[in-house]
């Protein structure tokens, strides 16, 4: 039987199948290839979707935006200050009003309860651009780089997380795994370990697909004999600045570096969701070297700017599999 999900909102992806995601990241290749190709794909014309940002972003916004032009879409963008949600008007009254005026939703926020109830309320598809809690549409950029890389074979591989191991992408990365059959690795200090409630969700999956998950404080552990290893930023956007003091004391030892990749299978990969702080040469950056005396943070620039990175590869497959997700949910 073939997969159809048109109609459904795509919130996080503990919400859908393996057969559902394959489906996904099948649907995205074919884009990607078409868009490269020059092929034209407007196979939504006269659909109008909307944008709702209540947390600003380069590759979020982008890609839902091109993605929806290269299907025939009108697309609409609201900034944080562009809309009345959550100030003068309730969640679910925004969600029945857009839902009127357009086919489908993003939203890129805080509360993972504020998307599920956009959904509850709209009446059409909404998707998760990212929440505190998941980052699903990060999830299929990332897996179609590294089937890229890994000939679409990707069935037993090891992916670490190094670092904030409590955060969204750790914890989708995590569901991603489990679901595909791909071993994950947590690697970061007790105190930044995912949920218990999350890994309690993860394990069954992971056992029926024969991946493994596994938390450890030590990074020669986890990075010896991996097939990738992905980090993040060590203060995430929407959290206080004074944590910066901390969160570089608990997590300086996790910074994925060229000794960490050396260890790493043949043709191990470094990947990052970013923004990423590998240098001086953003005001965060800039600040963080002034009042710690870093010059880098969770990832070298060596690493980061080196051979095995494919940081700008995830960057580009976010547009191919948000039109993926449009797409299969739209048509």
């Amino acid at each position: 039987m073939g997969v159809n999900i048109s109609g459904r909102s795509f919130l996080k992806l503990l919400d859908f199948s393996t057969q559902e995601i394959e489906y996904l990241l099948a649907l995205s290749r074919n884009f990607k290839d078409m868009k490269r190709a020059g092929v034209p794909h407007r196979y939504l014309e006269g659909k109008n979707i909307v944008l709702l940002f209540q947390k600003t972003s380069t590759r979020t916004r982008c890609a839902f935006e091109v993605a929806g032009h290269d299907l025939g879409m009108g697309v609409t963008y609201l900034d944080p200050s562009g809309s009345q949600m959550g100030h003068k008007e309730s969640i679910a009254d925004t969600a029945r009003v857009l839902g009127r005026m357009f086919d489908g939703i993003e939203f890129r926020g805080f509360a993972q309860d504020d998307v599920e109830e956009l959904a509850k309320f709209a009446g059409v598809p909404v998707w998760n651009g990212l929440t505190d809690l998941w980052h699903p549409t990060q999830m299929l950029a990332d897996v179609l780089t590294i089937q890229e890389n890994f000939n679409y074979d990707i069935k037993g591989k090891t992916v670490v997380f190094m670092g904030d191991a409590k955060n969204n992408v750790a914890r989708s990365l995590m569901v991603v795994c489990a679901k595909l059959g791909m071993n994950f690795v947590a690697c970061g200090p007790k105190t930044c370990m995912p949920a218990r409630d999350v890994i309690d969700a993860c394990e069954p999956i992971a056992a029926a697909s024969g991946a493994t998950i596994t938390l450890t404080t030590d990074p020669v552990a986890a990075c010896t004999g991996a097939d990738v290893v992905y980090t993040d930023v060590w203060v995430s956007l929407g959290e206080p600045a004074e944590i910066w003091g901390e969160r570089i004391r608990e997590l300086s030892p996790y910074r994925v570096t060229e000794e960490l990749m050396a260890m790493t299978a043949p043709g191990g990969i470094f990947m990052h969701c970013l923004p990423a702080f590998h240098d001086t040469k953003t005001s965060t950056g800039a600040k963080i070297a002034d009042e710690f005396g870093l010059t880098e943070m969770e990832v070298s620039d060596a690493v980061f700017e080196g051979p095995r990175s494919r940081v700008f590869d995830e960057a580009e497959n976010r547009m191919h599999t948000i039109k993926a997700v449009m797409y299969a949910t739209l048509k």
